[in-house]
């Protein structure tokens, strides 16, 4: 079972460059450290794919053994782990993540 769980969370996180594990969609999460992520994203004006991790528990339970993270939200960059809510957070505020997305070649417009 877990190796699916595994397969399945590779498959998306390959399909995207920029994916956010989050409880609920980009559009509408469910919790305010998704939100916060989806936030920082779209002040970024970062394209990502969110994978609402609600909608199946053995993926969420899933997305938390595949990284040993023990939360979601969880963000990847072309396949690599970033980090969780506070580690984005903190990226964001200091700038870090515009120039970590930039070095990824993620294309990074400010939005006012």
């Amino acid at each position: 079972m877990e190796n699916q769980v595994f397969e399945r969370i590779k498959d998306e996180i390959g399909s995207s460059d920029v994916v956010l594990f989050m409880k609920g969609t980009p559009v509408f999460p469910q919790c305010g450290f998704s939100a916060a992520v989806v936030q920082a994203l779209n002040t970024l004006g970062v394209k990502f794919k969110g994978v609402d991790v609600l909608q199946d528990p053995g993926l969420r339970q899933g997305i938390k053994d595949f990284s040993n993270w023990p939360t979601v939200p969880q963000l990847y960059v072309k396949g690599e782990f970033v980090g969780g809510c506070d580690i984005v957070r903190e990226m964001f505020q200091e700038g870090e993540l515009t120039e970590f997305l930039s070095g990824q070649g993620i294309p990074v417009q400010i939005q006012a």
